[in-house]
């Protein structure tokens, strides 16, 4: 459902938006309705005396009629100072939710507005349930299968409408949680045994008790539902795009230098190996959740019913909602969790920028070409331009996200003394540290959907490149003793154009075994990659993607050497 702002809060149309700056509304600007008209005409005129006495009084009149006519218009649309700009793709300040909002919506059932208040209404109908299952407290005797029934059809039927009611009483109380405490408490009067415990929502609750809570599940579904499927689409991907090039040599490059050759498919399989590896490690990150009152004492809760063993209710409680639970805190959750978290994010966002980074490269020396779509447009004014934008799109969201995540990384888990507020304005931005990291996703992907391999380009660097072959004459000619032999191979190489000729000429004149110089003279630098090849065709069993759900196998080096062991040294000799 689309959303918009009206009057500070959600209408009908409106959508959940990731950005807190959307939930309130947009004014056009005084400064600029009041802009006087002498202004412009004082400008205009000089200009138009400028242009007569050039000869241009015709231009001059056009351009003073046009523009005048022009920014009368622009001043009458904004002049009335109660005109508010409705919230739309047009309007809105963050691209996540305007130019964007199409490749990152699926967040906004848990990052956004809407998203908190649902869970905050599933929290603290969780609660008023689990209290009915405490026997010290009579005061809520166990719920009927009916009563249990209504409550739980509360969460599972929650509407765009319920969220909009919420939003207007909290217009009233100016306190969010409250208002969804006193929202349950209007739902609930209908039913008859809910209606006499309307006073145990919220009971011995601190707004953060409820927030922390609503927070952590937020998280955990947004990553298990759209973060985690779309990371894993990514490595699934990339081990393709490894395993289709695992043949396709390729000239490496240190210090942008020459250097021994590799394949494609082996480069690409350690960014798949590499990203496959974090995203276990985001996978392995506890949501967790408080619920011990204002201050973690439990303070409220043992005055009115003192043989509760609350920490133990309240351990049962979070971990009942499938979060690990925190025991020692002050008035919040410290958010330890989610900087563990949002570092991790970090950590798969940076091997993905290099990734990015290293196909815009391969694309520039034109080892890959970008298959174009009829009426795409790369550059404005240069027709030919076929621009890697989706990997520099990638690269500037994955940016913006980390900037986002390290604020919240760095901030969150300071609160001074038992608690201020500091948390409460930024925890609203978790969306969009998320929001730009999922559009990076889906951009990357969408580029590597367009490549296409130019193997006639990486074989033409690799004819061109014989000298990369020193290394392994030099190794050999070390094993039989042969003195000196990188400094021979650096006279050779060094600075010098080394041609096919010249490498078989130096080869031919070694005092090596006939068997170890025929292995030699057969190198090529296209032969010359080791066990790339093989590494890239078995990158499935360092990363196994399995139902779009990722498994990282812990591969040792005995199974790697297993694996890697029908390749026959070049060099063995009888």
């Amino acid at each position: 459902m689309e959303a918009r702002v009206s009057s500070g809060v959600l209408t009908k149309i409106q959508s959940p938006f990731l950005s807190p700056l959307h939930a309130s509304k947009l004014q056009s600007s005084r400064n600029m309705s009041i802009l006087p008209n002498t202004i412009h005409t004082h400008q205009f005129s000089n200009a138009s005396l400028y242009l007569r006495s050039h000869q241009f009084s015709n231009a001059s009149l056009y351009l003073r009629s046009t523009f005048s006519s022009r920014t009368h218009g622009f001043k009458q649309a904004i002049k009335d100072d109660s005109r508010e700009f409705e919230l739309s793709t047009l309007t809105a300040l963050s691209p996540l939710d305007g130019r964007y909002w199409g490749k990152v919506k699926d967040l906004a059932p848990y990052m956004s507005e809407y998203g908190l208040i649902y869970f905050r209404v599933l929290v603290e109908i969780k609660w008023l349930l689990m209290l009915s299952q405490i026997p010290e407290v009579i005061e809520v005797p166990s719920f009927s299968a009916e009563a249990q029934s209504y409550l739980l059809g509360l969460i599972d039927g929650f509407s765009m409408d319920d969220a909009l009611e919420v939003k207007k009483i909290e217009r009233v109380t100016n306190h969010d949680v409250k208002a969804v405490e006193y929202f349950l408490k209007q739902k609930c009067q209908s039913q008859p045994e809910i209606a006499k415990v309307l006073e145990f929502f919220h009971f011995a609750c601190t707004s953060e008790d409820i927030n922390n809570l609503a927070h952590a599940l937020m998280l955990k579904e947004a990553m298990t539902k759209v973060m985690f499927p779309t990371m894993d689409k990514l490595v699934e991907a990339i081990c393709k795009l490894a395993k289709a090039n695992a043949s396709v040599s390729m000239l490496s490059r240190t210090h942008g230098q020459p250097a021994s050759p590799t394949t494609l498919g082996k480069e690409m399989a350690i960014f798949s190996v590499r990203l496959s590896r974090e995203r276990q490690e985001i996978s392995q990150v506890e949501m967790m959740g408080k619920f011990a009152g204002a201050v973690g004492n439990y303070n409220a809760h043992i005055v009115a019913y003192p043989t509760v063993n609350w920490p133990q209710i309240a351990e049962q409680f979070v971990t009942s909602l499938g979060l690990k639970f925190n025991p020692y805190v002050t008035q919040i959750e410290t958010h330890d969790y989610m900087a563990k978290l949002y570092y991790a994010i970090i950590r798969f966002n940076n091997i993905l920028i290099d990734f990015d980074r290293d196909i815009w490269g391969y694309i520039s020396v034109g080892y890959f070409k970008q298959i174009t779509k009829a009426g795409e447009i790369g550059s404005s004014t240069m027709p030919h331009k076929v621009n890697p934008i989706d990997f520099e799109n990638s690269e500037g969201n994955l940016g913006k996200a980390n900037e986002d995540l390290t604020y919240l990384s760095m901030k969150l888990p300071i609160s001074r003394w038992q608690r201020d507020l500091t948390d409460s304005t930024v925890l609203r931005n978790m969306g969009g540290g998320l929001g730009h990291s999922l559009l990076a996703y889906k951009s990357a992907l969408q580029g590597i959907g367009k490549l296409q391999v130019n193997e006639a380009r990486l074989s033409e660097d690799l004819n061109q490149a014989w000298e990369v072959l020193a290394e392994p004459i030099q190794t050999v000619m070390r094993r039989y003793g042969v003195p000196e032999p990188y400094e021979k191979l650096k006279e050779l190489t060094r600075g010098r154009a080394v041609t096919k000729e010249s490498i078989r000429e130096f080869i031919e004149g070694l005092e090596l075994p006939e068997e170890a110089k025929t292995h030699l003279l057969k190198l090529t630098p296209h032969s010359y990659v080791g066990a790339a090849v093989e590494l890239a065709k078995t990158v499935d069993s360092a990363v196994n993607v399995i139902n779009g759900s990722e498994v990282l196998e812990n591969m040792s080096l005995k199974e790697l050497a297993k694996k890697l062991s029908h390749i026959v040294a070049p060099y063995e000799t009888g």
